[in-house]
């Protein structure tokens, strides 16, 4: 078979930036675990479960930007600036209302949120401590959520009009910073203060100022590459038939990524009732997973983007093409990162300050989401293809409901009406992902998903 050489250039000329962003983001988040895992156990399972919170947040801004930046692929694929402004607008009003919402929601509850995953079962961890230190680095991250919703709106739109490098360099300069203060802050070099977790949080603050002023300069210094900024604070009016549309396609995107991080959430506090050794565990190994995992989210925004943009120009047998050959170029990406992966489990959690008990765990953790690699990527790659050509609602039965009634279900009856070890819950939880596969596989190949959206009314 014809290997299609201008076909995976492009795809590398979009994956690669998006590659990079995200490993560095993602190494520098595993240099903060360390960090702080060096600090002490109480300190690790902190942040841990403080960030379980803002990663519910964060999905939920994921999936409000993400509806919009369906449309927004398909309008500068039709090469209409116009519908991609609106969707800009759109986009804004929506990402900082959720931001609003989410900091009164941590600031009154997160402390009862905080206590469903403090369970003492063994010898590892003070709880009380535990509790105080994730009060205190939530309360000091609310300051870095509007930067990070400004910054995800204009990333988002950059991305769909084909400018991943911008949002690349910005993140490049933002855990630079983020790397140094840590280093500063955590352990009090320098002549400052030893603050510990609260430093970890001011320093991703700090951090994501840095990254929102990049690239919200860029965008509005270079208005001949990005024409939907040209006016887009004029008015935040939005075409009431568009609007009407994008919360179709939207809202049940945004439920599903909420649903979603909440059923990872709730996975995650049903593994916690096994001890505060299992929480410390589960986070080294999503950890690692998430530096692992950026090959596959890479190629799943690739999709998002090139077959996006095919579907707005018309060219629905291309687009079907090029989504099977992405979706196969993941997998087989990942079979050689699950490789990589699995010879690191044990070398990995030996760099934490913490118990034999802790690393025993995570390295078998380690070892079966390192196997289960290809499958992910599969599952990624069918669920962006779905998503890109508005079928939103099937990407919510396929996602967060599919998570719900096999995940949580499982975990949740394992965790508490059996006395099965740990690592064959997870092992068994993770299995799942076999029969997503098998059912996003089935739902790719229908084509159900082939749609232009481009049709919808942009008149102001």
């Amino acid at each position: 078979m014809r290997i299609d050489k201008s076909f995976y250039k492009k795809v590398f000329f979009i994956v690669i930036p998006i590659i990079i962003q995200n490993t560095i983001s993602n190494f520098v988040s595993l240099l903060d675990n360390i960090m702080v895992g060096q600090i002490g156990t109480d300190q690790m399972n902190a942040v841990s479960i403080s960030n379980q919170l803002f990663f519910v947040y964060f999905l939920c801004l994921w999936g409000a930007v993400g509806g919009g930046g369906i449309f927004a692929a398909q309008f500068f694929g039709n090469g209409d600036h116009k519908g991609v402004r609106n969707v800009f607008r759109a986009n804004f009003v929506l990402s900082i209302s959720i931001t609003i919402f989410a900091i009164a929601i941590l600031f009154f509850c997160g402390d009862f949120f905080t206590s469903l995953f403090l369970h003492k079962t063994d010898s590892v961890g003070d709880i009380a401590r535990t509790k105080f230190l994730a009060r205190e680095y939530l309360r000091t991250m609310f300051f870095g959520l509007v930067p990070l919703a400004i910054a995800s709106v204009y990333s988002n739109i950059l991305r769909c009009t084909g400018q991943t490098a911008v949002p690349m360099k910005a993140s490049m300069c933002a855990v630079f910073i983020n790397l140094i203060l840590n280093y500063v802050l955590i352990f009090g070099h320098f002549g400052m203060p030893k603050m510990g977790v609260k430093g970890a949080a001011i320093a991703t603050v700090v951090s994501r100022c840095v990254e929102c002023a990049i690239i919200v300069s860029w965008t509005h210094n270079h208005k001949q590459r990005c024409q939907f900024i040209e006016g887009a604070y004029r008015t935040l009016k939005i075409p009431a038939t568009l609007l009407r549309q994008i919360i179709i396609k939207g809202t049940p995107l945004a439920m599903n990524e909420t649903l979603w991080s909440m059923g990872l959430t709730f996975l995650n506090q049903s593994y916690s009732l096994r001890g505060l050794s299992v929480v410390a565990a589960v986070n080294i190994t999503s950890t690692i997973s998430n530096l692992f995992n950026v090959f596959a989210f890479a190629i799943g925004e690739a999709i998002s983007i090139i077959v996006g943009q095919l579907l707005g120009a018309g060219k629905n047998s291309e687009a079907k093409k090029s989504a099977k050959r992405l979706i196969i170029l993941s997998a087989c990406v990942c079979v050689v990162i699950g490789f990589v992966m699995a010879c690191l489990r044990n070398a990995f959690p030996a760099i934490y300050k913490t118990e034999s008990q802790v690393r025993s765990l995570a390295a078998n953790f380690i070892l079966i989401a390192s196997c289960m690699m290809p499958i992910l990527a599969v599952v990624h790659g069918c669920y962006f293809t779905l998503r890109c050509g508005g079928k939103t609602v099937i990407t919510f039965l396929f996602d967060s409901i599919f998570v719900w009634t096999f995940c949580v279900s499982t975990a949740f009856c394992l965790t508490r009406f059996t006395d099965l070890p740990i690592v064959t819950i997870y092992l068994i939880v993770q299995s799942m992902d076999l029969i997503k596969a098998a059912i996003g596989i089935a739902l790719v190949k229908k084509g159900i998903w082939i749609q232009n959206l481009t049709e919808v009314s942009n008149a102001d």
